[in-house]
């Protein structure tokens, strides 16, 4: 199942991503002259005006597992006061035209700005100084819109392997923002390194087929920048939002890379590094408290297991490919969201304990774990606690 959702998002940020650019002079930018760390390349806003098009006489049909979609959408001429729970399980964004007629309970701008939190008191943390500042957090994923407000000031490096997309994808800045956003980020002053990296590509007949070996090419990239990095500025994670798994082309040598960079203090978290999997929410309720989270909905009838955290995912909004202060909420967010987020709390985990492993991070966060419990109090997950992990990582007696 965590495979059957991470290759849903994927094939979302396939079907609404960019063109390839099947006319320029490079195949993609890797990186800038003198091997200098910075920002290779531009790529523009998407456009989603055309998924669909002009102004709708009726709500699209539910996308299986997805909801409905209504991004950059004109719904000035509907009346949607019947469509309360339709609106709760959409995708929209700031380009979204709302008609006059909605739902009492429905507040476009109130949705989204519940869901910019991330959740489980992390802005407590943050008020507190603990923001990653300090800490690289390497991201690898499609096209990313470089300039977005959420991440621009912490964007420390944007560069190409195997990728050739004129447009920025919604998995980039959704998963950039997720990390280290401003607003909707776990780690907000960590520092962001970035390679827009293809996880695959088209074989015979369409079909999509994996290929990894551009991301170790990634991943060998981060370590050889990290070297380059001073002492107080290292990259101590790397996130990929993508379920790594041996009958994939490139499996051995992506195993190696993620074992290299291991060496060098980088931790990299993917959708089968560890054992987690992703919460509910409904879009109303508090992103701060425990009893507004329930398993998400592809696992609801799992049954408890103490060797699985759970980390928020769904009802999160995030920066939007759609221009650089655009936002999107999305209903549904799959595993893809969860992974950025381990990844900034292991950046807020370095903050503060410089020395931490991912064995010792991963150990702490089950011993503070809180319990999930369902409408008869029965026990179904254990859900993380940021404040209690943090706080028992920062007092951990290390090389002793």
């Amino acid at each position: 199942m965590k495979k059957f959702l991470c290759c849903l998002l994927a094939l979302m940020f396939v079907m609404t991503g960019c063109k390839d650019s099947a006319s320029s002079k490079k195949l993609y930018d890797t990186i800038l002259e003198n091997n200098n760390i910075g920002i290779v390349r531009e790529p523009s806003a998407a456009d989603y005006s055309l998924m669909n098009p002009g102004i709708l006489t009726e709500l699209p049909c539910p996308k299986q597992d997805m909801g409905i979609e209504l991004r950059s959408s004109d719904l000035t001429m509907l009346d949607l006061r019947n469509s309360l729970d339709d609106l709760f399980h959409s995708t929209f964004d700031s380009k979204t035209k709302w008609p006059v007629k909605l739902p009492a309970e429905f507040d476009p701008k109130a949705v989204m700005e519940l869901g910019k939190n991330p959740g489980l008191n992390v802005k407590k943390l943050h008020e507190i100084g603990i923001t990653g500042k300090g800490v690289g957090i390497a991201i690898i994923d499609s096209c990313l819109l470089v300039n977005h407000i959420e991440y621009k000031d912490q964007l420390k490096m944007y560069e190409e392997i195997q990728c050739r997309d004129i447009e920025a994808e919604m998995h980039g800045p959704a998963v950039a923002s997720i990390a280290v956003g401003e607003t909707v980020g776990v780690a907000p002053e960590a520092d962001l390194y970035y390679i827009a990296c293809k996880f695959g590509e088209r074989i015979e007949n369409n079909q999509f087929e994996h290929n990894l070996t551009w991301v170790a090419q990634s991943i060998d990239r981060i370590v050889e920048v990290n070297k380059l990095l001073p002492k107080d500025k290292k990259i101590r994670v790397i996130s990929i939002s993508l379920g790594i798994n041996s009958k994939m082309k490139g499996y051995q040598q992506v195993v190696k890379s993620i074992a290299d960079a291991k060496h060098e203090k980088i931790y990299t978290v993917h959708v089968e590094s560890n054992k987690f999997l992703g919460l509910g929410r409904e879009p109303l309720l508090s992103a701060d408290e425990i009893a507004s989270y329930t398993k998400a909905e592809h696992w609801k009838h799992d049954e408890f297991s103490k060797n699985t955290l759970w980390i928020p995912m769904d009802s999160r909004c995030t920066a939007s490919p759609t221009g650089d202060k655009d936002y999107v909420f999305y209903s549904k967010g799959g595993l893809s969201w969860s992974v950025p987020y381990v990844a900034g709390l292991y950046a807020l985990a370095c903050q503060v304990k410089p020395d931490i492993i991912p064995e010792l991070f991963w150990l702490e966060a089950f011993e503070t774990s809180d319990s999930l419990l369902n409408k008869e109090g029965v026990l179904t997950a254990k859900i993380v606690n940021p404040g209690k992990l943090i706080d028992n990582v920062s007092k951990l007696q290390l090389g002793k």
